[in-house]
């Protein structure tokens, strides 16, 4: 009787079917979904940690600027935003509590900017339908940085919030603290940018 006849598949078949093999059992990754745009506010008028330029410091309490809100604009809102806020804030202040230098807010969803001096208090330069709070200079409308003489250059942090209501239905004379509340109450997303300034 004659030995069996053994064949033998030549290794590149062999790696084939394995290969082949692996790959019918394997998932391919699922394509990576591209990750929405970042919500960013910019301004021709403040670099980013730049210094606050005289046309926007406070005319006043021993400040000699023009006390003209600068120009912001903003990109890439959140989904579902109905309405846009913005303040001006110096944590650096010594008060314990920083200082509030503007708060708008009732900004309509198709607005994208601030024009120039839109923190004028009788608010003919901000868009329609917008509300200027109390400062905590105690008046509604922009007031321009003014810290004490000497200390180190503060942070002047501009804050664009998306919100997901048409509006705060807040009295006009409401503070700036109770318009936070508000704020973080409704927001869908944040975007700032902050500059500098001492004297």
């Amino acid at each position: 009787m004659s030995a069996p006849r053994i064949h033998f598949l030549p290794i590149v078949a062999v790696a084939a079917v394995i290969c082949t093999a692996s790959l019918a059992g394997a998932q391919l990754p699922a394509r990576a979904t591209p990750a929405p745009a970042r919500f960013t506010v910019t301004s021709p008028d403040l670099q980013l940690r730049g210094r606050v330029t005289q046309s926007h410091v406070f005319n006043g309490m021993g400040c000699t600027g023009q006390n003209i809100s600068p120009i912001l604009q903003w990109n890439n809102p959140p989904a579902g935003t109905k309405s846009f806020a913005v303040t001006a804030y110096d944590p650096d202040a010594p008060t314990g509590s920083g200082w509030w230098h503007w708060v708008i807010y009732n900004i309509p969803a198709s607005v994208n900017h601030l024009a120039s001096d839109a923190g004028k208090p009788d608010g003919r330069m901000a868009p329609r339908g917008s509300v200027q709070g109390s400062t905590d200079f105690g008046t509604a409308g922009y007031g321009g940085p003014c810290p004490p003489p000497g200390d180190k250059p503060h942070r002047y942090i501009f804050t664009v919030y998306a919100l997901k209501v048409d509006r705060l239905n807040l009295p006009r004379n409401a503070t700036a603290a109770n318009v936070g509340f508000n704020l973080h109450a409704n927001v869908l997303g944040t975007a700032q940018i902050t500059a500098l300034y001492g004297r």
